[in-house]
Order: C-alpha cells, then structure tokens, then sequence
C-alpha cells in the first residue's frame, strides 16, 4: 500500500550510513537511499525549469553523499544540507511519498 500523498513525517531516522528513515502519519515507515534523495533534487540547479530535463550529473555525486542537516519548511516539505554543499532543493512531502518504493508499518513501540 502506498504512503498516502497526504501524509505526513513524524520522525526521521538515519539508518547507517546510506540510508533515511521516514516515519510517516499514515503509520507506514519507508528507507530511502540517501544519495538516490541527492541525485532526485528538484531544484533549478539540478532540473531544467522549463523542459523538465536532469541537469545534474549522476557521476559528480560521490557515493557517499549523506545529508548534514535536514529542515522542515513550512508543513509541506524538507530540505536537505548535504554533504557535497548542495542545500537549494525542497523536497516536497507529497514528492517524498511518492519516492518511496515500498512501504512497511511501523514497528510498534514498547
């Protein structure tokens, strides 16, 4: 079942080092490869505003990108400080969602 586009992060987590964690309000988690969340960046630098086309070069990302810093904006999305200095992309809730290939309940809490 996929994560509802309506959903929304309750807790990040990182899961060694090239994973995150998304704890989400619909009551599923989904493991995200944090270098696929740095090549997927939505920002103009990366992607053509206008043709939709990747401008940013898979090769000049280093395997071991990782997020720094992560920041809510709004109630709608996050953005990432990443390692390689990039830091424009926002990564909308409902993009995040839509990212995450399968998605599993939450382990309960004891």
């Amino acid at each position: 079942m996929a994560v509802p586009v309506d959903a929304r992060p309750l807790r990040l987590e990182q899961a060694g080092a090239d994973t995150l964690v998304i704890h989400w309000s619909s009551g599923q988690r989904c493991h995200y490869a944090v270098r696929t969340l740095r090549l997927a960046c939505p920002c103009a630098g990366c992607v053509d505003e206008w043709t939709n086309e990747r401008l940013l070069d898979p090769a000049s990302v280093a395997a071991d990108v990782h997020p720094d810093k992560i920041v809510p904006v709004g109630l709608y999305a996050l953005s990432f400080e990443w390692s390689d200095g990039h830091s424009t992309g926002i990564y909308t809730f409902e993009r995040l969602a839509e990212m995450c290939a399968e998605p599993q309940p939450q382990e309960p809490v004891s």
